[in-house]
């Protein structure tokens, strides 16, 4: 996916259910940041986009807008690329993480504003969830010079006690670096 796709998506997404504060949580989080050709191709090659929003208590919005333009809708069969919903609980965080979101300015994402994690941030949630892909991704990220391990030892130490073990098993990778 890159940056124009995602845009399409988050004015899909914000369109659905009439809410601007768009919640990119997943991988292509990670366009928030940086461009698409400024990144490894492991950053890139989801054709899905992880879509929550700020103000979603019962969890609906997100069910919306997977049922409008998640995977095998009109919008996936016509673009290419889909919503996945997501609630922002599913996702094992760093302490202080909606202090650290990242906004871009692209017109082209209108009316959305949509917000992204820190790419350090993602690069935890990805290391704490473990799937081969996430790892490949987070990996690939910091042969490109493009996450600091610095940083990601102090985001994992920042993650929250009930998930002591997953966060021992981030600190144990990250020292292989």
């Amino acid at each position: 996916m890159n940056r124009n796709q995602l845009a399409h998506l988050l004015r899909a997404a914000s369109r659905v259910v009439e809410d601007a504060n768009v919640l990119v949580i997943g991988s292509q989080s990670i366009l928030g940041t940086y461009e698409e050709d400024d990144l490894p191709v492991e950053a890139t090659t989801s054709i899905e986009a992880d879509i929550a929003f700020l103000d979603d208590p019962a969890r609906s919005k997100a069910d919306r807008v997977e049922g409008a333009i998640g995977e095998f809708s009109g919008f996936h069969a016509m673009n290419g690329i889909y919503a996945e919903r997501i609630h922002i609980e599913t996702a094992v965080l760093p302490a202080g993480w909606r202090h650290r979101l990242v906004q871009w300015d692209l017109q082209s994402s209108h009316p959305a504003t949509p917000h992204f994690l820190d790419p350090h941030d993602l690069a935890i949630s990805k290391l704490i969830a473990a799937r081969e892909k996430d790892v490949a991704f987070v990996n690939a990220l910091i042969r490109a010079h493009l996450l600091e391990v610095p940083v990601l030892v102090e985001r994992a130490r920042l993650v929250d006690d009930a998930e002591a073990l997953r966060r021992e098993r981030v600190l144990a990778h990250l020292s292989s670096y």
